[in-house]
C-alpha cells in the first residue's frame, strides 16, 4: 500500500518517464525500502522483476537499465544501500544482470548491462559480488561450444579488471583455466571478439605478478598468436588493444627479447613462404615509446650471442621501416642518441652478419621522420654513418686469396666478393638515406636552424656541418670501396646507389658542387658513367640505371660549366701524365651568359639517348654523310663530354683519332651549312688544340671553316677555353694569327693573373722556374718573334690591367732570352706608336694612351739588354729624338713617362762606341725644352713638397752628368745652358737624405764632373745660392769653392763612405779623387792638409774592419792610393804591410778585374812615392807588381755595366770610373 501510494504521489513533468521506471503489475506489492527516496524514482524490486520478463519489450528495458544508471552516477551512496540492504537480493540482482548480459544481442543494452555492473561492483567493494561475477563470467565461457557470443562477456572482463586492477592477480590464480578460452578468442575470427581479448590481455599484463605467472603462457602459447593477430588487424579498435597489450609487454625486458625472438622466426619464415602482410606492430610505439626496445637492444649487444644480435636488429629494423610516418617513434633526441649509438656499437661488431643486419637498421632510422625531434643531433647521425663507412671498408680491404683457375678456394673468393658487394649495397644505401635525409632537413628552417642546440655546439650540431662531412666521407670512403669493388666485380644496383648518392651531394653541398665536380671529372667520373652506359644501358634494359647515370652526367657537366674558377699551377701527377710542357695546364672554364641554359637542353636531350662506347661515339662524329637532327644532337652531347674529360686529363679515347672525329664533325657542318651552338663550337676547337700533334697542323680545310665559324662569332670569348694549346692553335696558323690573335692574346692575358704576379715578384736578376702557362707562352714567342708585334700593341691599346700583365711577360721573356733578336723590331714598332702619338697629340701625349709608361718600359728594357760598344743606327736616333721630344712636353710630375724615357735616353749614351755617344748627345742637347726640365728635376732635389720620386731624381743627375761629359768631351753646341745652385748640392751631400745611397752617388757623378772641368762646362753654370759675402783671399784660387766648403765636402764624403754601400763608395772615392786633384792644381798645401787630416786614420780602421781582407776591396784600394798619392803615411802607417802580406797570400786569379786594377795602382803608388825602406818589403812590392801587370791589362770590365737597380738604370762604368 505504501509503495502504491508513494507511485500515487508522483506528480509533475517527469512523472511520466519515472512511471516507465517501475513495473505496474507488481510495484504496488512491493514494500517502500526498495524504491530510491529520489529523483530518478527507481524500484529495485520494480527492476527485478521487469528485466528478466520477456513480455516486456527491449525499449522498456533499456529506459529501465538507463534510469537505474542515471541514478547511481547521480546518488550513488543512496543506490549502494538501496542494492546492499540485503546480500542475496545483491548477488540475485548481478547475476540477473549478467544473464541479461549474455541473452540479449542488442549492443546498447549490453553496454547499458556492463556500464551498470562495472559501477555496481566498484562502488558496492563486496567480495562476494566480485566472486559472483568472476564466476559466473568462468561457467560463460566455459559453457560456450564456441566464441561467438563471448563478446560481451569478454568485453565485462576486461572493463571489470580495468576498474579494479586487483583482480588481474585473482583472475589469474583462481580462473587460470580462463586462459585457454581466450586463446580460442584470439583465433575466432571475429576482430570484436579478439580485440575483447587483447583488451583483456593487457589488463592482465598490466600487473607484475599476473605477468609473471603468465610468462609460460606467453612464450609457449601466445605470443605467435598475439603477432599473427597484429599483422592480420585490420580494424583500429583491434589495432589499439594490440599496442595496449604490446605496451604492458614491453615494459619486461623478457617478454621483449621473446618478442624479438618469435618476430624474427616469423620473418625468417615468411621470407621462404612469401611476401609478409603488412602489420601494424610499429603502431604500438606511438603509445609506449621505443626506450623498451632500444633498451632491450642495448643489453642483447652486452651479450655473446650472435644470433640473439642479430634476432635483435632485424625486429628493430621491421619497427623502424614499418612505422607509419605520421606517428613519431622518437619523441626526444636523447631517445636518437642511445639508438644511434645502439647501432653504432652494432654495426661495428666483428661478425659480419651481425653488421649486415645493423646497416638495415641504420637505413631504416636515417628516416626524416626518426629525427624530426629537436634539436637534431648531427653529429651523432656523423659518427653513426662514419662507423657505417669504416665498416664495410674495413671489409673491403681483407685481402682475397686468389688460387689457380677452378680451384675451390676461387669459388669461395667469388662468394666471399658477392658478399662484400651485398654489404657494400647496403651501406650505400644507409649513405643514400643519411644524403637524402639532409635534403629534407634543408627545407625545414628549425632542422638548418636547429634550436635548442648548447652554443659550444654550434659549429658540430648544425646541417651545414653534418653535410660538408656526408661530402667528405664520401670522398674518402664511399668512392674508393666503389672503385676498388668495381675493378673486382661488377654489380649495376651498387653503381646505381653510388651514383645517386653521388648526384644527391651537388644538391647537399651547392657551395662546393664545383669543387666536386672537378675532383669527380679529374677522377674519370665521366668515362665511369658513359662505360655503365654503354655496358648495361643499350635498349631499355636497366632504366634506372641509364637515369641515374644521365642525371649524374648531367648535374656533373652543369656544376662544371658554370665554374669561374681560375686554376693554380699544374698537379705533379699531371705533369708526369703528359710530356712537353704545352700540355703540363690546369684548365680554366668561362662562364658565359646564356650558356648553361643552352648547355642544359643539350645535356638533358641527348644524354638518356648515349649508350656507345668511345670507339662507336667517334664513329658517329665522323660521319661525313647527311646527318639529321637527333643525331646531330647526340654528336653535340658527345662533343661536350669529351671537352670536359679531356679538360680534367680524363683522355679515353684516343687522340689521334679524336682529333681526326672533330675536323670531320666541323667540316659536315659546313657542308650542311649549319653553325653549331657557341658551346660546342668551343669544345670542338679546344679538342682541336689538345689533340693536335706539336709538329703537325690543321688541314687547310678545317683552318678555313674554323675561321668562317669565328668570323660569325659577335664575341671571340664565348668559344674560347684558356689554355696554352689553344693559344697555339690559333698563334701558329697564320690564317688564325692574323684574323685573332690580337684578340685571343688579349683574352689569355685577361686570365693570367696568379702567373703573372709571380713574374713581377721576382728580381730582374733571378731565374726561377717558370709558371706553366708562361713558359708555354714564351715557347710560342720564341718559334713566332713577329707575335712580339702583337703584345706590343696589347700594352698601347688594352686596357691598364692586361697591359701591365703583358709588360711583365715581355720582360721576363726578354731577360730570359737574350739570343732572341727582337730588339730592331720592336724599336720600329715603338718609333711608329710614339710618332703617332707626337702627331695626333702634340704637345701633351702624355694624355693620349694610360699605357704610355708601360711602352716606355718596355723601350728601356730592350735598350737594356744591348750589348756595348753598338753602333747606334738611324732608327735609334730617331727614337732617341722622339723620346727626348716626349719628355720636353712633359712635367715634373710625369714620373710615370720620365722614369723609363730617362733610362732609355742614358742608357742610349752609355751603349754605344764614342761616336755614336757624341751623336746622341747632340741629338739631346738640341732638344731645349728637355734641358730646361731636366732643370727643374734637379732644382726638385731639395724642394721639401712637390720633390718627384726619388729614383726619378737619381735618373736626372745621371743623364745631366752624362750630358755634360759628353758636351765638354767633344766641345759640342749647346742651345740651353742648365742652372745648379752649387750650395745645394754641397749641402745635399753633406746633409744626404735617409735611404738614398743612389740618389747620392748620382749627384757625387754630377759634382766629380764638374770637378774634372774644373767648373768649366758650357751646359752647366754653378751658381751660388742667393747674396754672397766676397770670398776671402785664401779662397780666390779655389773658387767657385771655398776652404771651409771643401773641409765640409770631405767629411760628408767620410760619412757616406762609412755606409759601406758598394756603388756609394766607388762614387765618394771618386768625387774625393776629383776633389783633391781640383784643389792640389790651386792650392797644394790645402790638398795636403786635408789628406793628412787625423780623421781620415778613424775613417779607414772603419773600413778595414768590414771583415778579413777587407782592404782587397777596390774602393778601399782606391782611397789608400790617393792617401798614399798625398803622403798621408801618419794614416797609413802598418797598411802597406797588411795588404802586400794580403796580396801575397791570396790566389789572385780569383779576383775580379776592378781589384786587380785597383791592386795594381795602389801598388805602383807605393813604389813611385818610395815609401818603403825594408829591403825585403820592396822586393815583394817589386814581385807583385810583376805578376799583377799582366793580369792587370787584361782585366776586362764586368759582362753587364748597365744594371737596373730599382726604377734606374745605371752604368756601372759611369759611376766607378
Amino acid at each position: 500500500m505504501a509503495v502504491r501510494e508513494a507511485a500515487a504521489g508522483l506528480s509533475g513533468p517527469g512523472r511520466d518517464e519515472e512511471a516507465a521506471l517501475l513495473f505496474e503489475n507488481a510495484h504496488y506489492r512491493h514494500d517502500s525500502r526498495w524504491l530510491l527516496p529520489v529523483s530518478p524514482r527507481c524500484c529495485l524490486a520494480c527492476a527485478l522483476e521487469l528485466l528478466p520478463e520477456p513480455g516486456v519489450s527491449l525499449v522498456r528495458k533499456k529506459h529501465v537499465l538507463s534510469g537505474f544508471l542515471d541514478a547511481l552516477m547521480k546518488h550513488a551512496s543512496l543506490v549502494v544501500q538501496l542494492v546492499a540492504q540485503d546480500q542475496r537480493v545483491c548477488i540475485h540482482f548481478v547475476s540477473m544482470l549478467f544473464g541479461l548480459l549474455c541473452n540479449v544481442e542488442d549492443g546498447s543494452i549490453t553496454d547499458l548491462c556492463i556500464e551498470v555492473l562495472i559501477q555496481l561492483t566498484t562502488q558496492l567493494k563486496l567480495e562476494q559480488t566480485i566472486h559472483c561475477l568472476l564466476d559466473e563470467c568462468h561457467k560463460e565461457l566455459c559453457s560456450m561450444p564456441s566464441m561467438r557470443g563471448s563478446l560481451a562477456t569478454l568485453t565485462l572482463l576486461g572493463k571489470l579488471v580495468d576498474a579494479v586492477p586487483a583482480l588481474a592477480d585473482k583472475l589469474v590464480m583462481e580462473h587460470g583455466d580462463l586462459m585457454e578460452h581466450l586463446l580460442r578468442g584470439l583465433v575466432y575470427p571475429n576482430e570484436g571478439v579478439q580485440a575483447s581479448v587483447c583488451y583483456l590481455y593487457g589488463k592482465l599484463y598490466s600487473s607484475p605478478v599476473a605477468a609473471e605467472m603468465l610468462l609460460g603462457h606467453f612464450r609457449e602459447k601466445l605470443c605467435p598468436l598475439f603477432l599473427s593477430t597484429m599483422n592480420g588487424a585490420q580494424t583500429k579498435e583491434l589495432q589499439i588493444n594490440c599496442l595496449g597489450l604490446l605496451k604492458q609487454l614491453l615494459k619486461y625486458d623478457l617478454f621483449v627479447s621473446m618478442l624479438m625472438n618469435k618476430s624474427a622466426l616469423v620473418k625468417s619464415a615468411e621470407s621462404v613462404e612469401g611476401p609478409p602482410g603488412e602489420t601494424p606492430l610499429p603502431l604500438v610505439l606511438k603509445k609506449v615509446g621505443i626506450e623498451s626496445v632500444v633498451r632491450s637492444l642495448q643489453g642483447n649487444l652486452r651479450m655473446n650471442n650472435t644470433e640473439l644480435h642479430k634476432q635483435g636488429l632485424l625486429l628493430f629494423a621491421e619497427i623502424l621501416t614499418r612505422q607509419p610516418e605520421e606517428i613519431k617513434l622518437f619523441t626526444s633526441s636523447a631517445m636518437c642518441r642511445d639508438a644511434g649509438r645502439a647501432l653504432r656499437e652494432a654495426v661495428s661488431s666483428p661478425v659480419l652478419e651481425v653488421a649486415a643486419e645493423s646497416l638495415k637498421a641504420i637505413s631504416a632510422f636515417l628516416r626524416k621522420d626518426h629525427q624530426s625531434a629537436l634539436p637534431v643531433l648531427y653529429k651523432e647521425l656523423q659518427g653513426l654513418v662514419k662507423a657505417m663507412l669504416s665498416r664495410c671498408a674495413d671489409l673491403s680491404q681483407t685481402p682475397l686469396n686468389w688460387r689457380p683457375l677452378g680451384h675451390a678456394s676461387n669459388r669461395n673468393s667469388e662468394r666471399a666478393i658477392l658478399r662484400r658487394g651485398k654489404f657494400l649495397l647496403n651501406t650505400l644505401e644507409g649513405f643514400r638515406n643519411a644524403c637524402r635525409l639532409a635534403m629534407e632537413f634543408q627545407r625545414e628552417p628549425s632542422a638548418q636552424e636547429n634550436p635548442f642546440t648548447a652554443p659550444s655546439a654550434e659549429k658540430e650540431d648544425t646541417l651545414e656541418a653534418f653535410s660538408e662531412f656526408l661530402l667528405s666521407a664520401c670522398d674518402s670512403l664511399c668512392i674508393p670501396m666503389v672503385m676498388r669493388y668495381w675493378e673486382q666485380a661488377t654489380h649495376p644496383a651498387v653503381m646505381e646507389v653510388f651514383l645517386s648518392v653521388l648526384h644527391s651531394l651537388f644538391v647537399i653541398v651547392p657551395h662546393m658542387k664545383e669543387k666536386f665536380s672537378k675532383k669527380l671529372a679529374a677522377s674519370s667520373f665521366i668515362r665511369l658513367a658513359l662505360e655503365l652506359k654503354a655496358r648495361f644501358c643499350s635498349g631499355l634494359s636497366h632504366s634506372a640505371l641509364n637515369q641515374v647515370c644521365s642525371s649524374f652526367l648531367y648535374y656533373m657537366c652543369i656544376s662544371l660549366f658554370s665554374a669561374p674558377e681560375k686554376s693554380g699551377p699544374p698537379s705533379q701527377e699531371a705533369t708526369q701524365k703528359n710530356h712537353g710542357i704545352m700540355e703540363r695546364w690546369n684548365y680554366k672554364l668561362l662562364p658565359r651568359e646564356g650558356e648553361l641554359s643552352a648547355v642544359s637542353e643539350l645535356l638533358q636531350h641527348g644524354l638518356p639517348q648515349i649508350s656507345s662506347r668511345g670507339p662507336e661515339s667517334l664513329a658517329l662524329l665522323s660521319d661525313r654523310q647527311y646527318v639529321e637532327e637527333a643525331v646531330r644532337q647526340r654528336q653535340y652531347c658527345i662533343l661536350l663530354l669529351f671537352y670536359l674529360a679531356y679538360i680534367h686529363e680524363d683522355r679515353f679515347v684516343s687522340k689521334t683519332k679524336l682529333f681526326m672525329a672533330v675536323q670531320s664533325f666541323l667540316l659536315s657542318l659546313q657542308d650542311q651549312g649549319e653553325r653549331p651552338p657557341l658551346v660546342v663550337f668551343r669544345a670542338s676547337i679546344y679538342l682541336l688544340a689538345i689533340c693536335q700533334d706539336k709538329d703537325g697542323a690543321l688541314d687547310e680545310a678545317v683552318v678555313g671553316a674554323i675561321r668562317k665559324f669565328l668570323e660569325d662569332t659577335p664575341d671571340l670569348h664565348r668559344v674560347y677555353t684558356h689554355h696554352p694549346l689553344l693559344l697555339r692553335l690559333f698563334l701558329l696558323h697564320p690564317e688564325l694569327m692574323r684574323r685573332f690573335g690580337h684578340c685571343v692574346l688579349e683574352l689569355w692575358f685577361s686570365w693570367e693573373e696568379r702567373s703573372c704576379e709571380e713574374l713581377d715578384g721576382v728580381p730582374s736578376a733571378g731565374h726561377p722556374t717558370l709558371p706553366a702557362s708562361v713558359a708555354a707562352l714564351f715557347h710560342i714567342l720564341r718559334s713566332s718573334p713577329s707575335i712580339l708585334l702583337i703584345l706590343l700593341d696589347l700594352i698601347c691599346s688594352s686596357p691598364m690591367d692586361i697591359a701591365r700583365k703583358v709588360l711583365i711577360v715581355l720582360k721576363t721573356f726578354l731577360r730570359r732570352n737574350e739570343d732572341v733578336q727582337v730588339g730592331g723590331l720592336i724599336r720600329g714598332h715603338f718609333l711608329m706608336i710614339l710618332q703617332h702619338l707626337l702627331v695626333e697629340h702634340g704637345s701633351s701625349p702624355s694624355g693620349a694612351s694610360g699605357n704610355l709608361p708601360l711602352l716606355l718600359n718596355l723601350l728601356s728594357l730592350v735598350q737594356l739588354r744591348n750589348e756595348s760598344e753598338q753602333e747606334l743606327d738611324s732608327m735609334a736616333m730617331k727614337l732617341l729624338h722622339q723620346v727626348s721630344k716626349l719628355c720636353g712636353t712633359c712635367s715634373p710630375a710625369d714620373s710615370d713617362i720620365l722614369q723609363p724615357s730617362f733610362n732609355f735616353l742614358y742608357c742610349s749614351l752609355h751603349q754605344t762606341t764614342l761616336g755614336s755617344q757624341r751623336r746622341a748627345a747632340a741629338v739631346l742637347l738640341s732638344s731645349t725644352a728637355l734641358i730646361e726640365l731636366l732643370e727643374k728635376m734637379l732644382a726638385l732635389t731639395w724642394a721639401e713638397e712637390g720633390s718627384p720620386r726619388t729614383g726619378l731624381l737619381c735618373s736626372a743627375w745621371l743623364l745631366t752628368a752624362s750630358l755634360s761629359a759628353q758636351q765638354h768631351k767633344g766641345s759640342l753646341q749647346v742651345h740651353q745652358t742648365l742652372s745648379v745652385e752649387l750650395d745645394q748640392v754641397l749641402k745635399a751631400l753633406s746633409v744626404p737624405k735617409k735611404k738614398a745611397a743612389l740618389l747620392s752617388a748620382a749627384i757625387l757623378r754630377f759634382l766629380w764632373t764638374a770637378l774634372q772641368q774644373n767648373f768649366s762646362s758650357a751646359l752647366v753654370a754653378l751658381l751660388p745660392s742667393g747674396a754672397q759675402s766676397p770670398p776671402a783671399p785664401e779662397d780666390t784660387v779655389l773658387a767657385p769653392l771655398g776652404t771651409s766648403q771643401v773641409l765640409s765636402l770631405v767629411i760628408g764624403l767620410q760619412n757616406l763612405l762609412v755606409q759601406k754601400d758598394p756603388l756609394l763608395s766607388h762614387a765618394c772615392v771618386g768625387c774625393l779623387e776629383a776633389l783633391l786633384d781640383y784643389v792640389h792644381a790651386r792650392s797644394p798645401d790645402v790638398a795636403l792638409h786635408v789628406a793628412c787630416q787625423p780623421w781620415n786614420r778613424f775613417l779607414m780602421f772603419t773600413l778595414l774592419e768590414a771583415g778579413e781582407n777587407s782592404f782587397l776591396k777596390p774602393e778601399i784600394l782606391r782611397l789608400m792610393t790617393l792617401f798614399v798619392r798625398f803622403r798621408s803615411s801618419s794614416i797609413l802607417s802598418q797598411e802597406v804591410g797588411h795588404v802586400l802580406q794580403g796580396a801575397a797570400s791570396t790566389d789572385l786569379s780569383t779576383l775580379p778585374g776592378s781589384t786587380l786594377q785597383a791592386l795594381h795602382g795602389f801598388f805602383l803608388q807605393v813604389q813611385s812615392m818610395g815609401l818603403l825602406t825594408d829591403h825585403s818589403m820592396a822586393q815583394t812590392l817589386q814581385a807583385s807588381l810583376e805578376s799583377l801587370s799582366p793580369r792587370a791589362s787584361l782585366a776586362q770590365p764586368p759582362l753587364q755595366d748597365m744594371l737596373c737597380l730599382g726604377e734606374v738604370s745605371v752604368s756601372l762604368s759611369h759611376i766607378r770610373d
